[in-house]
Protein backbone atom coordinates (compact mmCIF):
# COMPACT_ATOMS: atom_id res chain seq x y z
CA UNK A 1 0.00 0.00 0.00
CA UNK A 2 1.06 3.59 -0.60
CA UNK A 3 2.31 5.64 2.33
CA UNK A 4 0.42 8.93 2.64
CA UNK A 5 1.70 11.77 4.82
CA UNK A 6 -1.19 13.49 6.59
CA UNK A 7 -0.87 16.97 8.05
CA UNK A 8 -3.10 17.60 11.04
CA UNK A 9 -4.58 20.98 10.13
CA UNK A 10 -5.70 23.48 12.73
CA UNK A 11 -5.91 21.68 16.05
CA UNK A 12 -8.81 23.87 17.23
CA UNK A 13 -11.03 22.81 14.33
CA UNK A 14 -12.60 19.56 13.15
CA UNK A 15 -9.43 18.02 11.72
CA UNK A 16 -8.46 15.80 14.64
CA UNK A 17 -12.02 14.51 15.01
CA UNK A 18 -11.98 13.47 11.35
CA UNK A 19 -8.54 11.90 11.69
CA UNK A 20 -9.53 9.78 14.68
CA UNK A 21 -12.90 8.72 13.29
CA UNK A 22 -11.48 7.70 9.92
CA UNK A 23 -8.19 6.02 10.85
CA UNK A 24 -9.36 2.41 10.49
CA UNK A 25 -11.06 3.16 7.18
CA UNK A 26 -8.06 5.06 5.82
CA UNK A 27 -5.61 2.42 7.04
CA UNK A 28 -7.46 -0.16 4.94
CA UNK A 29 -6.44 1.58 1.68
CA UNK A 30 -3.06 3.17 2.55
CA UNK A 31 -0.33 3.41 5.15
CA UNK A 32 -1.04 6.70 6.95
CA UNK A 33 1.83 8.65 8.44
CA UNK A 34 0.46 11.39 10.68
CA UNK A 35 2.43 14.59 11.12
CA UNK A 36 1.33 15.18 14.69
CA UNK A 37 2.51 14.42 18.21
CA UNK A 38 0.79 11.35 19.60
CA UNK A 39 0.25 13.25 22.86
CA UNK A 40 -1.88 15.80 21.00
CA UNK A 41 -4.02 13.03 19.54
CA UNK A 42 -4.51 11.67 23.05
CA UNK A 43 -5.73 15.07 24.25
CA UNK A 44 -8.14 15.36 21.33
CA UNK A 45 -9.37 11.83 21.97
CA UNK A 46 -10.20 12.70 25.58
CA UNK A 47 -12.09 15.87 24.68
CA UNK A 48 -14.05 14.13 21.92
CA UNK A 49 -14.60 10.98 23.94
CA UNK A 50 -13.39 9.01 20.93
CA UNK A 51 -11.00 6.17 21.67
CA UNK A 52 -7.77 6.17 19.71
CA UNK A 53 -8.00 3.19 17.32
CA UNK A 54 -5.82 0.29 18.43
CA UNK A 55 -3.94 0.28 15.14
CA UNK A 56 -3.09 3.99 15.46
CA UNK A 57 0.12 3.46 17.36
CA UNK A 58 2.68 6.14 18.28
CA UNK A 59 5.01 4.92 15.53
CA UNK A 60 2.53 6.25 12.95
CA UNK A 61 2.98 9.77 14.33
CA UNK A 62 5.90 12.10 13.64
CA UNK A 63 6.45 15.26 15.67
CA UNK A 64 6.44 18.57 13.76
CA UNK A 65 9.08 21.12 14.69
CA UNK A 66 6.69 23.27 16.72
CA UNK A 67 5.48 23.45 20.29
CA UNK A 68 2.41 21.34 21.03
CA UNK A 69 -0.48 23.83 21.27
CA UNK A 70 -3.26 23.72 23.82
CA UNK A 71 -6.58 22.68 22.33
CA UNK A 72 -8.90 25.68 22.42
CA UNK A 73 -11.92 24.50 20.47
CA UNK A 74 -13.23 26.96 17.91
CA UNK A 75 -10.64 29.64 18.60
CA UNK A 76 -8.12 31.30 16.29
CA UNK A 77 -4.69 31.13 17.91
CA UNK A 78 -1.14 31.68 16.73
CA UNK A 79 -0.10 28.47 18.50
CA UNK A 80 -2.46 26.32 16.44
CA UNK A 81 -1.38 28.23 13.33
CA UNK A 82 2.30 27.59 13.95
CA UNK A 83 1.70 23.91 14.65
CA UNK A 84 -0.48 23.28 11.59
CA UNK A 85 2.12 24.98 9.39
CA UNK A 86 4.94 22.87 10.85
CA UNK A 87 2.83 19.74 10.33
CA UNK A 88 2.34 20.64 6.67
CA UNK A 89 6.03 21.33 6.08
CA UNK A 90 6.92 17.98 7.67
CA UNK A 91 4.47 16.21 5.34
CA UNK A 92 6.06 17.92 2.33
CA UNK A 93 9.52 16.83 3.46
CA UNK A 94 8.39 13.22 3.77
CA UNK A 95 7.34 13.30 0.11
CA UNK A 96 10.54 15.03 -0.96
CA UNK A 97 12.59 12.34 0.78
CA UNK A 98 10.60 9.54 -0.87
CA UNK A 99 9.08 8.41 2.41
CA UNK A 100 5.51 9.15 1.27
CA UNK A 101 3.72 9.04 -2.07
CA UNK A 102 1.60 12.13 -1.46
CA UNK A 103 0.38 14.62 1.11
CA UNK A 104 -3.18 14.83 2.42
CA UNK A 105 -4.00 17.99 4.34
CA UNK A 106 -6.67 18.59 6.94
CA UNK A 107 -8.04 22.16 7.10
CA UNK A 108 -6.00 25.09 8.37
CA UNK A 109 -7.15 28.56 9.36
CA UNK A 110 -5.48 31.29 7.32
CA UNK A 111 -5.76 33.90 10.07
CA UNK A 112 -4.10 31.53 12.55
CA UNK A 113 -1.19 31.20 10.10
CA UNK A 114 -1.06 34.96 9.81
CA UNK A 115 -0.95 35.38 13.59
CA UNK A 116 1.91 32.88 13.69
CA UNK A 117 3.92 35.10 11.32
CA UNK A 118 3.50 32.91 8.23
CA UNK A 119 3.57 35.06 5.10
CA UNK A 120 1.82 32.67 2.70
CA UNK A 121 -1.97 32.71 2.55
CA UNK A 122 -2.48 28.96 2.64
CA UNK A 123 -1.37 25.51 1.48
CA UNK A 124 -1.34 26.28 -2.24
CA UNK A 125 0.73 29.43 -1.84
CA UNK A 126 3.28 27.60 0.32
CA UNK A 127 3.61 24.89 -2.31
CA UNK A 128 4.06 27.39 -5.13
CA UNK A 129 6.78 29.24 -3.23
CA UNK A 130 8.50 26.08 -1.99
CA UNK A 131 8.78 24.51 -5.43
CA UNK A 132 9.30 27.65 -7.47
CA UNK A 133 6.28 27.23 -9.72
CA UNK A 134 2.60 27.99 -9.41
CA UNK A 135 0.59 24.98 -8.38
CA UNK A 136 -2.58 24.30 -10.34
CA UNK A 137 -5.59 24.31 -8.03
CA UNK A 138 -8.23 21.73 -8.93
CA UNK A 139 -11.30 20.99 -6.84
CA UNK A 140 -14.09 18.47 -7.11
CA UNK A 141 -15.00 14.83 -6.89
CA UNK A 142 -15.39 11.88 -9.25
CA UNK A 143 -18.54 13.44 -10.75
CA UNK A 144 -17.08 16.89 -11.39
CA UNK A 145 -13.63 18.49 -11.18
CA UNK A 146 -12.97 22.20 -11.70
CA UNK A 147 -9.44 23.44 -12.45
CA UNK A 148 -8.75 27.11 -11.81
CA UNK A 149 -6.67 29.18 -14.23
CA UNK A 150 -6.56 31.95 -11.61
CA UNK A 151 -7.43 31.28 -8.01
CA UNK A 152 -6.95 33.63 -5.06
CA UNK A 153 -6.63 36.98 -6.83
CA UNK A 154 -8.99 39.96 -6.92
CA UNK A 155 -11.66 39.77 -9.60
CA UNK A 156 -10.47 43.04 -11.13
CA UNK A 157 -7.12 41.41 -11.99
CA UNK A 158 -8.52 38.37 -13.82
CA UNK A 159 -9.07 39.95 -17.25
CA UNK A 160 -5.46 41.17 -17.52
CA UNK A 161 -4.18 37.75 -16.50
CA UNK A 162 -5.75 36.04 -19.52
CA UNK A 163 -2.88 35.73 -22.00
CA UNK A 164 -2.85 33.28 -24.91
CA UNK A 165 0.54 31.66 -24.25
CA UNK A 166 0.02 31.42 -20.49
CA UNK A 167 -3.38 29.83 -20.96
CA UNK A 168 -1.97 27.42 -23.55
CA UNK A 169 0.74 26.39 -21.06
CA UNK A 170 -1.94 25.90 -18.42
CA UNK A 171 -3.90 23.57 -20.72
CA UNK A 172 -0.80 21.48 -21.39
CA UNK A 173 0.18 21.28 -17.72
CA UNK A 174 -3.32 20.29 -16.65
CA UNK A 175 -3.54 17.55 -19.26
CA UNK A 176 -0.12 16.23 -18.23
CA UNK A 177 -1.37 15.83 -14.66
CA UNK A 178 -4.94 14.63 -15.16
CA UNK A 179 -5.96 12.87 -18.35
CA UNK A 180 -9.50 13.37 -19.53
CA UNK A 181 -10.97 12.81 -23.02
CA UNK A 182 -12.25 16.39 -23.13
CA UNK A 183 -12.23 19.59 -21.07
CA UNK A 184 -14.95 22.23 -20.84
CA UNK A 185 -13.37 25.71 -20.79
CA UNK A 186 -15.52 28.47 -19.32
CA UNK A 187 -15.40 31.84 -21.03
CA UNK A 188 -14.89 34.99 -19.02
CA UNK A 189 -17.67 37.31 -20.10
CA UNK A 190 -21.42 36.74 -20.40
CA UNK A 191 -22.15 34.80 -23.62
CA UNK A 192 -18.36 34.49 -24.13
CA UNK A 193 -18.34 38.18 -25.05
CA UNK A 194 -20.97 38.00 -27.80
CA UNK A 195 -18.31 38.30 -30.52
CA UNK A 196 -16.58 41.19 -28.80
CA UNK A 197 -19.66 43.21 -27.84
CA UNK A 198 -19.22 42.31 -24.13
CA UNK A 199 -15.43 42.19 -23.94
CA UNK A 200 -12.63 40.73 -26.02
CA UNK A 201 -10.97 38.38 -23.53
CA UNK A 202 -12.91 35.40 -24.88
CA UNK A 203 -11.16 35.82 -28.25
CA UNK A 204 -7.89 35.14 -26.40
CA UNK A 205 -9.35 32.08 -24.67
CA UNK A 206 -10.57 30.73 -28.01
CA UNK A 207 -7.12 31.25 -29.58
CA UNK A 208 -5.45 29.38 -26.70
CA UNK A 209 -7.94 26.53 -27.13
CA UNK A 210 -7.25 26.33 -30.87
CA UNK A 211 -3.50 26.30 -30.21
CA UNK A 212 -3.85 23.48 -27.65
CA UNK A 213 -6.10 21.38 -29.88
CA UNK A 214 -3.65 21.82 -32.75
CA UNK A 215 -0.79 20.79 -30.46
CA UNK A 216 -2.57 17.59 -29.41
CA UNK A 217 -3.90 17.03 -32.93
CA UNK A 218 -7.38 16.37 -31.59
CA UNK A 219 -10.29 18.22 -30.06
CA UNK A 220 -9.67 18.19 -26.31
CA UNK A 221 -10.68 21.66 -25.16
CA UNK A 222 -14.12 23.16 -25.80
CA UNK A 223 -15.26 26.71 -25.03
CA UNK A 224 -18.57 27.20 -23.24
CA UNK A 225 -20.51 30.21 -22.02
CA UNK A 226 -20.20 30.32 -18.22
CA UNK A 227 -23.95 30.48 -17.57
CA UNK A 228 -24.61 27.23 -19.48
CA UNK A 229 -21.42 25.32 -18.71
CA UNK A 230 -22.94 23.25 -15.90
CA UNK A 231 -26.38 22.46 -17.26
CA UNK A 232 -27.37 18.76 -17.02
CA UNK A 233 -26.44 18.02 -20.63
CA UNK A 234 -22.95 19.44 -20.10
CA UNK A 235 -22.53 17.40 -16.93
CA UNK A 236 -23.28 14.27 -18.92
CA UNK A 237 -20.73 15.25 -21.55
CA UNK A 238 -17.86 16.51 -19.36
CA UNK A 239 -16.21 15.53 -16.09
CA UNK A 240 -13.71 18.39 -15.84
CA UNK A 241 -14.14 22.12 -16.29
CA UNK A 242 -11.56 24.92 -16.52
CA UNK A 243 -12.58 28.22 -14.96
CA UNK A 244 -10.87 31.54 -15.59
CA UNK A 245 -11.46 32.61 -12.00
CA UNK A 246 -12.32 31.18 -8.63
CA UNK A 247 -16.01 31.74 -8.01
CA UNK A 248 -17.37 31.13 -11.52
CA UNK A 249 -16.12 27.56 -11.27
CA UNK A 250 -16.53 26.76 -7.61
CA UNK A 251 -19.97 28.18 -6.87
CA UNK A 252 -21.65 25.47 -8.94
CA UNK A 253 -19.30 22.73 -7.75
CA UNK A 254 -19.95 23.47 -4.10
CA UNK A 255 -23.68 23.84 -4.62
CA UNK A 256 -23.77 20.32 -6.07
CA UNK A 257 -21.00 18.41 -4.31
CA UNK A 258 -19.78 20.39 -1.29
CA UNK A 259 -19.53 17.45 1.11
CA UNK A 260 -17.76 15.20 -1.41
CA UNK A 261 -15.29 17.63 -2.96
CA UNK A 262 -11.55 17.74 -2.44
CA UNK A 263 -8.82 20.26 -3.29
CA UNK A 264 -5.84 19.02 -5.31
CA UNK A 265 -2.52 20.76 -6.05
CA UNK A 266 -1.04 19.77 -9.42
CA UNK A 267 2.04 20.46 -11.57
CA UNK A 268 4.51 20.61 -8.67
CA UNK A 269 7.12 18.02 -7.58
CA UNK A 270 4.85 16.48 -4.94
CA UNK A 271 1.20 15.43 -5.08
CA UNK A 272 -1.13 17.01 -2.55
CA UNK A 273 -4.84 16.60 -1.91
CA UNK A 274 -6.98 18.16 0.77
CA UNK A 275 -10.44 18.30 2.19
CA UNK A 276 -12.46 21.01 0.47
CA UNK A 277 -13.87 22.51 3.62
CA UNK A 278 -12.66 24.72 6.41
CA UNK A 279 -11.94 24.25 10.08
CA UNK A 280 -15.66 24.45 11.00
CA UNK A 281 -14.98 26.10 14.33
CA UNK A 282 -18.73 26.25 14.99
CA UNK A 283 -18.88 22.45 15.38
CA UNK A 284 -15.32 21.78 16.57
CA UNK A 285 -15.02 18.97 19.13
CA UNK A 286 -18.77 18.29 19.02
CA UNK A 287 -18.59 15.00 17.06
CA UNK A 288 -20.50 16.53 14.13
CA UNK A 289 -17.82 16.64 11.43
CA UNK A 290 -18.48 15.05 8.04
CA UNK A 291 -15.75 12.72 6.78
CA UNK A 292 -16.61 12.25 3.07
CA UNK A 293 -14.19 14.86 1.77
CA UNK A 294 -11.31 13.48 3.82
CA UNK A 295 -11.85 9.94 2.54
CA UNK A 296 -12.04 11.20 -1.04
CA UNK A 297 -8.82 13.18 -0.61
CA UNK A 298 -6.99 10.06 0.54
CA UNK A 299 -8.58 7.92 -2.17
CA UNK A 300 -7.45 10.37 -4.86
CA UNK A 301 -3.83 9.90 -3.78
CA UNK A 302 -4.20 6.14 -3.51
CA UNK A 303 -5.69 5.85 -7.00
CA UNK A 304 -3.41 8.41 -8.68
CA UNK A 305 -0.65 7.15 -10.94
CA UNK A 306 2.41 9.32 -11.50
CA UNK A 307 3.77 9.83 -14.97
CA UNK A 308 6.60 7.44 -15.79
Amino acid sequence: MKTIAISCGDTNGVGLEILLKMHDCIASICQPLYCIDYLLLQKASQILNISIPKSLSPNLCLSPSAKIPPIDAGQITKESGAYSYASFILACKLCEEGKAYGVATLPIHKKAWNLAGIQELGHTEVLSKRYGKKAIMMLGCEKMFVALYSDHIPLKEVANKIQKDDLFDFFLALHANVHYPKYCVLGLNPHCGDNGIIGTEDFIIKEAIQKANTYFQKELFFLSTPDCAFIPQKREEFKIWIAMYHDIGLATLKALYFEESINVSLDIPILRSSVDHGVAYDIAYQNKADTKSYYNAIAFLVNHQKES
